[in-house]
């Protein structure tokens, strides 16, 4: 059917433009998207669950999605918020163990998804394939020390400095200059900060000049003196 053919190809552009799949022939793509498939999720909707199978790998193809856990006493804490292009619940997806965290949209989104009884034949079949998912996950590692050595500084400053410079450069290709998708909520669940500190702290950079707040969003107009307070206490690899 014209519309099936035209989500086919769709998918299969999405994936051609993907760093990932970028270097696989079209014909082999084509093959994996006929078996992959989409879905859109409102706001607030539970992509996975921690404890989940991790029987499908996804990539966000709009909209962002919140990595997180949230404990009985109500009390939640986000790990990471991850954009349009990323893949998300690969690590589950690799080794076959339950699902580390849980992710919700954190907004509308629309996901791309891959059963691992499709996705792994092809994946054996294409080397270049299996070494960028050695690389994306020497990435997340790196991103896991780096977002525990973050949660270490004592100082709110540092830690809120290097969470925006690293948002900004997640959102940097993708938004108005200078705008990060985040709000002070998800900023004070992401450092283990109250969002009342949070809120003390980004105004007074805006006092400096520095940044302007706005509805779930924050426009940062002086970087330079982010990534200075980012900079410090920075160990060297």
């Amino acid at each position: 059917m014209p519309q099936d053919t035209t989500r086919l190809d769709a998918k299969v552009a999405f994936l051609g433009d993907h760093p990932m799949f970028a270097d696989i022939a079209r014909d082999a793509l084509m093959q994996l998207c006929h078996y992959a498939k989409t879905r859109r999720y409102r706001k607030g909707a539970v992509v996975f669950s921690k404890g989940d199978p991790g029987d499908r790998l996804l990539v966000v193809m709009s909209g962002t999605v919140k990595i997180g856990i949230s404990a009985a006493s109500g009390r939640s804490t986000i790990f990471n918020l991850v954009g349009a292009g990323e893949l998300i619940g690969e690590i589950a997806f690799l080794d076959g163990s339950p699902r580390t965290a849980d992710a919700v949209a954190n907004t509308a989104c629309e996901i791309l998804s891959f059963d691992k009884r499709d996705f792994q034949p092809f994946m054996e079949s294409q080397p270049a394939l299996l070494l960028k998912f050695i690389a994306l996950l020497c990435r997340r590692l790196r991103w896991v020390s780096q977002h525990v050595e973050q949660i270490g500084l004592p100082d709110l400053q540092s830690r809120l400095a290097r969470t925006l410079v690293r948002l900004g450069e997640r959102d940097g290709a993708k938004s108005p200059p200078g705008k990060v998708a985040v709000t002070q909520q998800e900023l004070s669940e992401m450092i283990g900060m109250s969002r009342e500190s949070i809120n003390r702290q980004l105004r007074a950079w805006v006092a400096l000049g520095w940044l302007r707040l706005g509805h779930g969003h924050i426009v940062v107009l002086d970087p330079a003196p982010l990534r200075t307070l980012a900079a410090e206490d920075t160990a060297v690899d």
